[in-house]
């Protein structure tokens, strides 16, 4: 198989790593790719919103199977154009897309078909929302509808931080037209936790847990990110939440999706808040997570080609008989390497050393991220840089071998938490 993996990120990077382990497949090609990728598949200069170019090619190149990375290309209608044309691909189309691409819509379907989420007002007039916060309790947390890279979500402490981010999303248009409109929320307390699950629009199969580290700084401090490291399988994750989850989001997410009239073939990601041991969802995702996707899929032992098939031909059920999906008996941590600045301003451009020595260490894997390769030389050239994943018998080895891979790499203004999986192992993971 031609396989196309479209995305330039540490997602897309692992992605091609495991999708490359599958034997039905010949040739990978990533667009647009980045200085990591180059060793496993061919990259391509095509940005992943001009879907028009990223058809183009799949046809001249006649890629068998697209799969889609970012949610960008999924809320511009990249599965709905690339259908149109014959050709295969992994995600869903662009009214299933909505589930990640409007907060609004996701918390509206939450409430439709009563799938737990915090209690929350709708507003696209700043006056309107500007008296709301005016009474309400603190915390609580300021949403914009659209994307925003992992950035549209702030926790608000008090009303002078509200009216900061009110006034920066709705006046300012900092994050752009994704901030026209904001969803204001209870702030829940409680544990996090992402689970990634399949599904052909008929069957769902959760696939394994994970825990984002969202803060820039460690001990949960500062603002959002798109994500500083994860690890995965949650250890508080047991029977009776599983139980819970499948009962109470997974198979009601499942259900209201056919209702609505959405055939949704692809990822759907839920972001919880675990509070008194009952799940509440914060976020849809309508792909694999960033950097949840670097901690789960090096577990992965069963072949994703295979099984991202079964989903885009509506026959994950009748796989799933024949192929129970395997997992290495072992933890994982994934440890993000930003660039100082992140999730502000930062420089890029900064030379890059030490990634064979921590490529080389056992168990150890480096996913680059925003990065370019230039006279054979890689540099930085983004605010994520690499995600780099250890996998381990326990959290704690996992841990203390990822951060022996993190000290072999350097560069000029390089940052990261040093305490991913942190609190679990503390609690005896």
């Amino acid at each position: 198989m031609r396989i196309l993996i479209v995305g330039g990120g540490g997602r897309e990077h692992t992605l091609v790593y495991k999708i490359k382990q599958s034997p039905k497949v010949e040739k990978i090609f990533a667009a647009p790719g980045n200085g990591g990728m180059e060793k496993l598949a061919q990259c391509v200069p095509i940005e992943v919103a001009d879907i028009n170019r990223l058809l183009d090619f799949a046809v001249k190149e006649k890629i068998d199977f697209t799969v889609v990375g970012p949610e960008v290309p999924l809320t511009l209608g990249i599965v709905d154009i690339f259908k149109s044309k014959g050709l295969r691909i992994f995600g869903p189309d662009k009214k299933g897309a909505q589930l990640e691409g409007s907060k609004i819509w996701s918390k509206n379907f939450m409430k439709k078909y009563n799938i737990p989420t915090a209690d929350y007002n709708v507003f696209n007039d700043t006056a309107k929302a500007s008296e709301f916060i005016e009474k309400a309790k603190y915390p609580l947390v300021i949403k914009a509808d659209g994307l925003a890279a992992g950035k549209g979500v702030v926790i608000c402490k008090g009303k002078e931080e509200a009216r900061g981010v009110l006034s920066d999303f709705m006046e300012k248009n900092t994050l752009g037209n994704a901030g026209k409109k904001v969803v204001i929320e209870e702030f829940l307390e409680g544990e996090e936790l992402s689970i990634i699950a399949v599904t052909d629009g008929e069957t769902i199969l959760p696939l394994s847990s994970a825990q984002d580290h969202k803060k820039i700084y460690d001990n949960d401090e500062g603002p959002n990110t798109g994500g500083m490291g994860a690890y995965s399988p949650v250890p508080f994750l047991n029977k009776e939440l599983e139980d819970k989850i499948n009962k109470k989001v997974v198979f009601p997410t499942l259900r209201g999706l056919k209702k609505e009239g959405i055939d949704f073939r692809g990822v759907i990601y839920f972001g919880f808040i675990i509070k008194n041991n009952e799940p509440y969802v914060l976020e849809y995702n309508c792909r694999f997570g960033d950097p949840e996707t670097q901690a789960i899929l090096p577990r992965l032992e069963s072949d994703l080609v295979e099984l991202m098939e079964a989903v885009e031909e509506k026959k994950l059920s009748e796989w799933m008989k024949s192929n129970p999906v395997k997992w290495a008996s072992k933890s994982s941590v994934c440890v993000v390497l930003a660039s100082k600045g992140y999730p502000g301003s930062y420089v890029k451009g900064k030379e890059i050393s030490g990634l064979d020595e921590a490529e080389g260490l056992i168990d150890s894997y480096v996913f680059h991220a925003g990065t370019i390769k230039k006279d054979n030389k890689i540099f930085t050239n983004g605010g994520r840089v690499l995600g780099v994943t250890a996998l381990g018998d326990s959290l704690k080895d996992a841990q203390k071998k990822v951060y022996e891979a993190v000290k072999k790499i350097s560069y000029e203004n390089i940052y990261y938490r040093k305490d991913i999986a942190g609190r679990a192992i503390e609690r005896g993971a």
